[in-house]
């Protein structure tokens, strides 16, 4: 992988901007706060189509799986994304118990792939860096 170059910091801190937006902001704390559903009827529970909990919760996955496609198409350097960008995977954790039911549901394998791409190597980055430290936070994002 090429080395980070100062496009990368400039897309970061962009990436960051986007995220203090006054709309996104509420949909993360939103998420933070209550997105821990373990099936899809939770999740329709939930996030009822129309309702605000529905556009939180898109706005915050879609907005991830943005960031995500922009580091599996080599538009931003992975390896510096994960000195900064754990955000990324705790929405991965909360979102993974459910993912599979999600997708069957709109028939469409590949919703939110690179969001699951991008965690994955995340994961495997943490687990060779810190395994204690990857388990510790994935207990605490999942609530264990």
């Amino acid at each position: 992988m090429a080395p980070p170059t100062y496009d990368d910091l400039n897309l970061i801190l962009k990436l960051y901007e986007l995220r203090r937006e006054e709309r996104l902001r509420a949909a993360r704390a939103w998420f933070s706060e209550n997105f821990r559903v373990k099936s899809l009827v939770e999740y329709h529970t939930l996030c009822p189509r129309g309702s605000e909990n529905n556009a939180f919760a898109r706005q915050v996955t879609t907005y991830w799986e943005m960031v995500a496609s922009f580091i599996t198409s080599g538009v931003l350097n992975q390896e510096l994304f994960f000195e900064s960008g754990r955000e990324l995977l705790f929405v991965w954790l909360r979102l993974q118990p459910v993912i599979a039911e999600i997708r069957d549901s709109y028939k469409d394998p590949y919703h939110l792939k690179n969001l699951e791409t991008v965690a994955s190597a995340f994961i495997a980055h943490l687990k060779k860096h810190s395994p204690e430290g990857y388990e510790n936070f994935a207990a605490r994002v999942r609530g264990i």
